[in-house]
């Protein structure tokens, strides 16, 4: 329960390929002199080293904004919790938790836009790409009969 303004990095600083993960068999093992690459001479010519993992994230700064309204959020709970006391934050955690469940309109209306869970968050004058960009406008729009008929489970 800290503070922090900005997410922490979870991007490796460093990466060696000439210790292993957790045995010392050196097939194991890359190049010393290539790191990342696998060294066909001094193992077999199946590679060993391809299961490895893909890096999170292609740039350190990348990851880090993918972190930060969480990392905000988890901040202003903090403040909230050490200024007023455990009820506050609890009380903000259950109005949104409401909300959100209990937040629906049809798609054919122009679909959910969540502005009191925005309102409640404090991000009701942000304008965000999801906002502009929903990724539904290659979708059908779906008949309201047909959405309302789905909604209230009378779709026999």
């Amino acid at each position: 329960m800290s503070l922090r303004i900005a997410p922490p990095s979870s991007h490796p600083t460093s990466i060696t390929n000439l210790s292993a993960s957790s045995s010392s068999d050196p097939t194991t093992k890359g190049a010393p002199s290539t790191p990342g690459i696998h060294d066909t001479l001094r193992s077999s010519l199946s590679s060993t080293t391809a299961t490895q993992t893909a890096p999170a994230s292609s740039h350190p700064l990348e990851a880090r904004l993918a972190a930060w309204q969480s990392t905000q959020d988890e901040f202003k709970m903090t403040a909230l919790r050490r200024n007023f006391g455990i009820g506050e934050p609890v009380r903000r955690g259950m109005e949104l938790k409401i909300v959100r469940e209990g937040e629906w309109t049809p798609m054919a209306s122009g679909g959910s836009a969540g502005v009191s869970g925005d309102i409640l968050t404090g991000r009701d004058t942000e304008v965000t790409w999801e906002d502009v960009f929903k990724g539904d406008d290659t979708r059908v729009s779906a008949d309201f009969h047909a959405e309302m008929e789905r909604k209230l489970k009378m779709d026999w």
